[in-house]
């Protein structure tokens, strides 16, 4: 009984896949591109644990063909061209085009993608990718525009609970023990909505406790996991969790817990770029106006240790990270979007103001199209009280400047400007 739990439980039909009813389910696009066996190359987009790898495996076994699975964390070009050359050699015996399956395909370089377009478009090989970043930035145009994408979901609470049971009565190991699973929570919560996390997490507390009658409670998951606590996994199972915990101690000031949280990421082997990223992220959301400099550091991070790379890459990462935690923050320009956005979906597409409205044609002139509007440099301090929100709107406050010195500013001389309109 070598193989891990989520190993053993791993479906191999559709019938027992559990969760992605929207891609999956009868009916759906993805099921009834196999089941017509014309199947484009695609890339499967989701969190860890979600049934990527595996959906690909039943993808295979239902079209009956050939199957390579290569891992970007340890495979390259070498690899990839030696699978194109067994799928050429296959096609002389009338076999159908491979499956070439590349987890975290995401982590591929530039050429390492770039070795695989000839055999896509030549349908050599049926691509699937899988990845947890978005294609759309880790994945070249020319390789993306020869795919589908399908995104795929963590796993709901009623389907976690289902592959629970479905352990319990088709394991045969787990079998053999008087399991009871009294409450869920404490095993729902640390698996994010990951199976496989949830799986092992459950063995995990299974493994910990002798005897053949076992009652899970919240209290017994919370120690057994607390007792077992492991280092960032490069799988991915804590991912999520510490990315977490360096992104908030950034909010929260703290370059202490930031530079720590760092460090486990790349000692863990995390991708320095999806570290940049985040962190150019969080220089809009969290610092914003309060310091527009952070933005400009944290896309020169990026940008510098896409070049650079490991390991110097880590010098730049910390001296980025260290900045915005000890910057000024505010999530004021964060908030407004989100204002913005609601206040849309619950007004609709409301009209724009004549004054406002481009006048291309004599017709549109004639209708009074930016009859009214007033150019804003023609007056002192380049402005002039105007109207810019749809009528109904008007007088509504979406942006309010955050509580430091360069908002202050920026509060101030709106104040000055607007009068009332932006007296907060």
């Amino acid at each position: 009984m070598s193989a891990p739990l989520a190993e053993r439980l791993r479906p191999s039909t559709f019938d027992t896949y559990i969760g992605q009813k929207h891609l999956i389910g009868e009916g759906a696009v993805l099921r009834k591109a196999i089941e017509s066996e014309v199947l484009p190359s695609l890339i499967l987009w989701g969190p860890p644990g979600v049934g990527k790898t595996t959906l690909a495996n039943i993808i295979s076994q239902k079209l009956k063909r050939p199957f390579y699975a290569l891992s970007a964390i340890n495979s390259g070009v070498k690899d990839i061209r030696e699978v194109i050359d067994k799928a050429k050699s296959q096609a002389f015996f009338g076999t159908n085009n491979p499956i070439l399956f590349i987890d975290e395909i995401h982590r591929f370089s530039k050429s390492q993608q770039d070795s695989l377009l000839g055999a896509v478009e030549k349908g050599i090989v049926t691509l699937i990718g899988a990845t947890t970043e978005n294609p759309s930035f880790e994945v070249i145009s020319p390789l993306l525009s020869r795919c589908q994408i399908y995104v795929l979901k963590n796993l709901e609470k009623e389907d976690l609970i289902s592959l629970l049971q479905q352990a319990l009565v088709q394991d045969e190991f787990l079998k053999k023990k008087n399991i009871h699973i009294a409450e869920y929570e404490a095993l729902l919560r640390l698996s994010g909505g990951d199976a496989r996390k949830l799986l092992n997490t459950f063995e995990l507390v299974i493994n910990s406790i002798s005897g053949k009658e076992l009652t899970i409670t919240n209290e017994l998951v919370t120690e057994s996991v607390q007792q077992n606590l492991a280092l960032y996994d490069k799988g991915g199972e804590q991912h999520y969790d510490i990315i977490s915990a360096f992104i908030k101690s950034l909010r929260g000031s703290d370059p202490n817990a930031a530079v720590y949280w760092l460090a486990r990421m790349l000692e863990g082997g995390e991708d320095p770029l999806f570290i940049a990223r985040r962190m150019l992220i969080l220089a809009s959301e969290d610092i914003g106006n309060a310091n527009p400099t952070a933005l400009v550091i944290a896309n020169n991070c990026f940008q510098a240790v896409n070049v650079i790379g490991m390991p110097e890459g880590r010098i730049i990462l910390s001296q980025a990270a260290t900045y915005l935690a000890c910057s000024a923050k505010s999530n004021a320009a964060y908030m407004a979007i989100g204002e913005a956005q609601e206040l849309v979906k619950n007004t609709g597409d409301l009209p724009v103001p004549l004054h406002l409205r481009n006048a291309p044609t004599k017709l549109m002139k004639d209708l009074g199209y930016g009859k009214e509007y007033d150019y804003a440099h023609s007056h002192e301090k380049n402005f002039i009280l105007q109207e810019y929100l749809p009528d109904t709107l008007s007088g509504t406050r979406i942006y309010a400047p955050g509580n430091n010195a360069r908002e202050n500013e920026m509060r101030e001389r709106l104040k000055k400007l607007w009068q009332e309109k932006y007296n907060y």
